[in-house]
Parts: C-alpha cells; structure tokens; sequence
C-alpha cells in the first residue's frame, strides 16, 4: 500500500526544467485561474440577478451560475491539487511546462465557451468544456498507473463521476436528457464533498498534528471509512432518486458520521494557526449542509437553498480557499504562516458563508441584500488571495527548487 505524502511535504518528482515559473507545477496556473475566475464569477452573478446581464443563452441563468462554480471554479481548485498531490504521492511529475498550460488553456476555453455560446454552433460549448476532466485523467493516469499507486484510482472515479454529471447538463441542455441541469449540478457538489471528506481525512489531522505538537491528533479509520461510504450512497440516491426520502435519511446518516470523525482532529488546538483553523471551519460547514438537507426534506421551513450554499460557499469555498493558500505556500519552498491578507480572505469567506445563510433565514424582504453581501464578501476574499498569492504563483521557488 502505498501511503500519501502530506502535499506540504519538500518533494521534487523528476522533471525537466521549466523556465515560465507559471508553468512549473499543476497548482501554479490552476489556482491563479480558480482565484481570477472567482473574482470575475460572482459579480458577474450578481449583475444577472439584477438583470443586467445575460450570463449564458445555452443554460439558463441559474443553471450557468452553478455550473461554472462547479465546472469553473471548484474543478480548477481539483486540477492544481490532484496535479500536485499525485505527483507527490508516486514521485513522478505529472505536467509541467507547455503541456501544462496547454491544458489550462482547455479549462479556459470551456468557460469562454459557455459565455460565447450565442456566437457558437448549439453542440460546440458541450464539446469545448466536456473536453477538460478526460484529459486530466489521462495526465494523472500516467503517473498512478505507472507507480502502481492503486490506492489513488479512488480520485480518477471522482474525476469520471465528475465528467458524467457535467455530460448529463449538458445533454439537458441540448434537449436530450430533460430534467438534469438541477440533478446533474446537485450530484456535481456531492461527488466534490465526497473528494473533501476523502482528502481531508487524509491530511487534516495530520496538517494540526504536525503545526501543534499534539500527539494524540489522529483519525478515526472507521469513521473515515463510513463518511466516504455514506457519502458514496448520498450520490448515488441524487442520481437516481433525488426526492426520495431515503435521501434525507442518508444525508443525516452522514452529517452526524462527518461530525463524529472529527473528535481526534485536534480542532480547539488551531485557532493560532490561520491556515489550520480555515480548514477545520471549512469543514464544519459540510455537517451543517447535509443536515439541513436532511431537515429541508421534513419541513418546508427549511429550504433546500439553504443546504446548498452551505455546502458550497461554507464548505467548498472556505476550503479550497485554505488549501490552495497552504499548498501554494509549502510548494513554493516558503514558510507554513499566513499573510495578513491572506487571513482577511479567510475571515471574508467564512463571513461570505455566514451572510449567505442568513440571507436564506431572514425571508425575502432582505434576501437580495444578503445574497449581494455575500457576493461581495466572497469577490473581496478571492481579490486579497490574489494580492498575497499572485506572485508566489508566478514567481520561481524561493529555495531554487524545481516546481
């Protein structure tokens, strides 16, 4: 069996010199873009909800909107972690240099696709952006396949689940799968909850062991075992059963099982530590999230939205926030300690989570405020990553290591 380094581990695959620093490690181009696109999406967002404009004529407004934090964002945040952590855990380089960026510039095509599609044959913008998850499997195959690295295909599954919930969208929106632009989005955020609980378990408890000294941080392997299974089911009853009660059933099943694994992770011990604490509040939103999806099935008092966003902009966005700022941190050979622009961005996306709940609570006389002030919070956030991280993205490692 093979056991995952941690992604902060000093670890340099063999691989040829690269001279566009940019270029030099998956999580460089892709977490620049993930931010850039994060900055741009959401004020973009905000001016459809004011009708002032059209984001997509290929899917409508709302189903643009949670695609391409899906498939824009969130997927791009995936690529630079799997490209950096799979090169960790087999010791082989999985793409640098102008391959790398040729298969940036697939992400970038997909989004341009979506936005042009006015301008573009019906079936193009389908074509263009399903191309972006095969190819990415195929890099990180490579390398799994040839280190034998078997305990990983669990992420190209993830990355396949992922492709079959973006094609199923999209042949709603050709007309030929009716039905599946809110199903196939809703599968989309469960598979990447999945992928979080997966890989947190895996270095969460190790990350706060590590920076805190305390020995008895662990993980719990059965608990582990059982949230990354219940999860498992959570997606296969969206996909096949979305209103079923037996959703609702599960998704509390593992709103209590993600809770109860984090008994040992040492939570309380990091609250000095930006870059810890982001990621254990991070986490907690996704025990909230599948509970209120699980209560929003019993009672109309509870919207599902609220669920939802819980899981997104508290979960999703908190958390790839944070690890894109530890991964950039430990791969560009500097110290583990947050910017102060880089906490202000954590203490933004978690208000931004914070403002988006409420805004669901409060009822429909300040829901368009709310849902503002969590656009702007979340916009300011991912705009101070930028200020901290753009030139650690572009710039050469500081110890003169490759990557």
């Amino acid at each position: 069996m093979h056991r995952p380094l941690p992604l902060d581990a000093d670890v340099h695959p063999r691989s040829p010199e690269v001279g566009f620093a940019v270029a030099a490690k998956g999580f460089r181009p892709f977490f620049l873009l993930a931010a850039s696109f994060a900055v741009a999406i959401l004020p973009m967002w905000m001016l459809a909800l004011q009708g002032v404009f059209d984001p997509s004529s290929y899917l409508d407004a709302m189903s643009w909107h949670a695609h391409e934090m899906i498939f824009g964002y969130s997927v791009a945040v995936i690529a630079g972690f799997l490209l950096t952590a799979v090169g960790n855990w087999t010791k082989r380089e999985t793409l640098v240099g102008a391959p790398l960026l040729a298969l940036a510039a697939i992400w970038i095509l997909g989004r341009i696709a979506l936005l042009g599609a006015a301008s573009l044959p019906r079936w193009m913008p389908a074509i263009v952006d399903l191309a972006f998850l095969p190819a990415l499997i195929v890099v990180l195959a490579r390398s799994l396949v040839a280190a034998r690295n078997f305990r990983n295909f669990v992420m190209l599954a993830v990355l396949g689940a992922l492709f079959l919930a973006n094609a199923a969208i999209h042949l709603d929106a050709l007309g030929w799968l009716p039905g599946w632009r809110r199903r196939g989005s809703l599968v989309a955020i469960d598979i990447v909850i999945l992928l979080v609980l997966v890989i947190a378990g895996r270095t969460f408890p190790m990350f706060t062991r590590n920076a805190t000294g305390v020995a008895s941080i662990r993980s719990i392997p059965i608990l582990d075992a059982l949230t990354a299974v219940g999860m498992l089911l959570v997606v296969v009853l969206d996909a096949t059963v979305p209103d079923h009660a037996s959703v609702a059933i599960a998704s509390g099943v593992v709103a209590l099982l993600a809770a109860a694994r984090t008994a040992r992770w040492g939570a309380r011990f990091s609250f000095g530590a930006p870059l810890l604490w982001i990621l254990h509040v991070g986490y907690l939103w996704i025990p909230i999230g599948l509970a209120l999806r699980s209560i929003s099935a019993l009672t109309s008092a509870v919207p599902a939205s609220i669920a939802t966003h819980a899981l997104t902009v508290g979960a999703i966005g908190a958390l790839t926030l944070g690890m894109m700022a530890r991964v950039a941190l430990g791969h560009s050979g500097r110290t583990l300690v947050a910017s102060r622009p880089a906490v202000a961005a954590f203490a933004l996306v978690t208000a931004a989570a914070i403002a988006r709940f409420v805004g669901t609570v409060v009822g429909a006389d300040y829901y368009r405020t709310t849902v503002l002030a969590a656009g702007t919070l979340w916009t300011a956030a991912f705009a101070l990553f930028l200020v901290a991280y753009a030139r650690i993205l572009t710039s050469p490692r500081v110890d003169g290591k490759p990557g």
